[in-house]
């Protein structure tokens, strides 16, 4: 028994707007193989933003994936050579009118490991520039500000239920609180 996992083969299942599916074909430690599930996504960033009285900018979408509106932290996928944080910065303009010139790193997450390499930078900025939002053509976004003590609340009652926005809030209040 070799004790190792090797992907024998990946086959393209179909190409998307963000993610790209494919069947791998894997050896098995057991010596036997399997085929699994794999979800290709180009990545993306996530932002924190928090106002001067303390507030963290929130947007309001529909999403289909679940079929409703979410309350999440402004976020959105990497462009072709764009790094996370500037990515950070031009979604929290583009989604909520704001920009800024200080932008913090929290920390990065995989999304959902056991299929998908999705990988999400989570920032934060305590330093507001009122801008112009401009969201992407189909992309339709509220903008609302919250205390961290609504958001963990909205957390626990069932109100947010996005990772990334779960993640990010108990960890910049966990910052804060240092």
């Amino acid at each position: 028994m070799d004790n190792e996992y090797k992907r024998l083969k990946r086959t393209p299942v179909h190409k998307g707007h963000i993610i790209d599916v494919y069947t791998d074909t894997m050896g098995l430690p057991s010596g036997k193989t399997a085929d699994w599930d794999f979800i290709s996504h180009k990545g993306a960033a996530a932002i924190v933003p928090v106002t001067e009285d303390g507030k963290i900018i929130m947007v309001r979408q529909y999403r289909n994936a679940v079929e409703k509106y979410t309350l999440e932290i402004p976020a959105g996928g990497l462009n072709p050579g764009e790094d996370m944080k500037t990515c950070a910065g031009r979604e929290l303009e583009e989604e909520t009118g704001y920009r800024t010139d200080r932008i913090e790193h929290l920390f990065d997450l995989y999304t959902t490991v056991a299929f998908c390499n999705e990988k999400i930078g989570i920032y934060y900025t305590e330093h507001l520039i009122p801008s112009k939002q401009n969201p992407d053509e189909d992309e339709f976004v509220s903008v609302e500000s919250y205390t961290v003590e609504e958001l963990v609340n909205f957390i626990f009652t069932g109100q947010i239920e996005d990772a990334k926005t779960i993640a990010a809030i108990l960890a910049y209040k966990t910052k804060r609180n240092k």
